[in-house]
């Protein structure tokens, strides 16, 4: 099918052009989005009639957008869910969760404009680029942990995969109140790591 764009489409071409595309593309993408018409007679010399209305419009959003990625460039957002010790979240971070994130912090985004090619999946950083404009892109920093001292820990670049090796905080209280409380539980503790026990000194012979 060919089509008369209506503003810049990445790989595609620039606001005017008359391009051949894919049906499929046109009708599910370019047409109901409003970025191009059907390229028949009539929607050729209607877009002449709306090519200085599209030109400011355009001028416009180009305008808003650069300011709007002056402001998220570079920002990082947190998102917690739950996962697996791997690192395997039960479930994902979709294109319309980062929409509410972004928006709970002050920022008015769509759908549309998140980059995104798959869902994020796993606990860590993610750089997701934002389309703001067909002229005007930047790139946020998405932070996916299971708690805040996990998120802390991402954003300071260290290594979770490692981090489970060592017990948090509260385990180590929990540990050393059982070994308090149940002696016979560091005994065995230290068995399991290849240690024994002190053993009780035998009693003196009697005279």
């Amino acid at each position: 099918m060919e089509v008369i764009l209506l503003e810049r489409v990445a790989k595609l071409g620039q606001m005017g052009d008359v391009v051949r595309v894919k049906d499929g593309f046109a009708r599910n993408f370019l047409l109901p989005r409003g970025k191009a018409l059907r390229a028949t007679e009539e929607n050729r010399g209607r877009f002449e009639t709306m090519k200085t209305e599209l030109v400011a419009r355009s001028q416009t959003l180009k305008t808003e957008a650069s300011g709007l990625a002056d402001r998220l460039n570079g920002k990082s957002f947190t998102v917690l869910r739950q996962a697996s010790e791997t690192g395997q979240l039960f479930g994902s971070v979709s294109p319309r969760d980062l929409v509410g994130l972004i928006g709970s912090s002050g920022f008015t985004i769509n759908r549309n404009q998140i980059a995104l090619n798959t869902p994020i999946k796993t606990i860590g950083q993610h750089n997701v680029p934002l389309s703001l404009h067909p002229e005007i892109e930047t790139m946020i920093t998405v932070i996916v942990a299971r708690n805040d001292d996990e998120a802390a820990r991402i954003a300071r670049g260290e290594d979770i995969s490692q981090l489970r090796e060592e017990p948090t905080e509260a385990e180590a209280a929990a540990i050393a109140a059982e070994a308090f409380f149940e002696p016979e539980a560091a005994e065995s503790a230290l068995a399991r790591e290849g240690g024994e026990p002190a053993e009780s000194a035998a009693p003196a012979d009697k005279a």
